[in-house]
């Protein structure tokens, strides 16, 4: 071969090597809201949502792409085996977690609550009953149910045969369905209901506050040790009231967390709470105030959620 021949070699292999660094990052890119969303409706942590898309991506830019048949697949079996890997490890380490535990909210955009699917999978009240899953349980009802994958695809996702997966997927379903909130609520009776919470905090009214709650209302305050916080779920209209009571002073703002109308509580211009609501019948049955410092940061832009 003459020198060239050789010099044209060279440079041809950088830029083939160049191209398919490319061609991955085109698809990961366009599929990385959704990779997103599948992990952090497994793990209810934007953080560890990130460190998974990170995970993903170093085994993606290994993959021949010339033998995948549907990257869409092929990405979201990567970041489930990752993600599942992270779930088993976070159990254990929320075992220790210093009082009730809520998933990191997200600010959304108004097209997430347009997604009445998408935004019911990811309201902090079925964030909580997908924590009650197992971590494999999990998985297969988000794939199946959230973003519907087919059976074999979610086989390859969490090693399992399609049957298997089947029979999860039947189980799971039948677990969340007992455990999921009553009755949908159209966006329009939500900020309803929360407009009317609001104006009762902030005139500090006991008996309109009371209005707005149902008797058996529940408070979860998500501290994580690092600020206070109620160590236990607080039940019932009553005792609920007399806590919200001493939020008067602060500063209320609506906002879209999870794809639901949620309350941003500020003291001295600073997020102090995020404030989401579960809604039955025109009134607030469950409350989940997030108060943790570390989990409020993405709470400063608005997350792209996708299916």
């Amino acid at each position: 071969m003459n020198e060239r021949s050789e010099r044209t070699t060279d440079t041809a292999e950088p830029l083939a090597r160049g191209d398919r660094m490319g061609a991955a990052t085109e698809g990961f890119v366009a599929h990385r809201n959704l990779l997103f969303t599948v992990a952090y409706e497994l793990l209810g942590s934007a953080a560890d949502a990130e460190d998974v898309l990170q995970e993903t991506w170093l085994r993606w830019v290994d993959v021949d792409l010339d033998a995948v048949r549907d990257q869409r697949a092929f990405l979201v079996r990567i970041a489930t085996r990752q993600a599942l890997s992270r779930l088993r490890s976070l159990g254990r380490r929320r075992e220790s977690y210093v009082g009730p535990w809520l998933p990191e909210p997200l600010l959304t955009a108004p097209d997430v609550a347009e997604d009445v699917e998408l935004a019911d999978s990811v309201s902090m009240a079925m964030m909580l009953v997908l924590e009650t899953l197992a971590p494999t349980e999990r998985a297969v009802f988000v794939l199946r149910e959230v973003f519907d994958l087919a059976y074999d695809e979610i086989a390859e996702a969490v090693d399992k045969s399609p049957a298997a997966v089947r029979q999860i997927a039947h189980r799971a379903r039948a677990h969340v369905a007992a455990r999921r909130p009553r009755g949908a609520v159209s966006p329009a009776q939500a900020q309803d209901a929360l407009t009317a919470f609001q104006r009762a905090v902030e005139t500090g009214d006991l008996q309109r506050l009371l209005d707005t709650l149902a008797p058996d209302v529940v408070l979860l305050t998500d501290g994580g040790g690092v600020v206070k916080a109620a160590l236990a779920p607080l039940v019932g209209a009553d005792a609920v009231a007399q806590v919200l009571g001493k939020i008067a002073a602060a500063s209320l703002r609506p906002a879209q967390v999870n794809g639901h109308p949620a309350l941003l509580v500020r003291h001295n211009g600073e997020l102090d709470t995020v404030l989401a609501v579960r809604i039955d019948d025109g009134r607030i049955a469950g409350l989940y105030a997030v108060r943790n410092p570390e989990k409020l940061s993405h709470m400063v832009r608005e997350t792209a959620l996708r299916r």
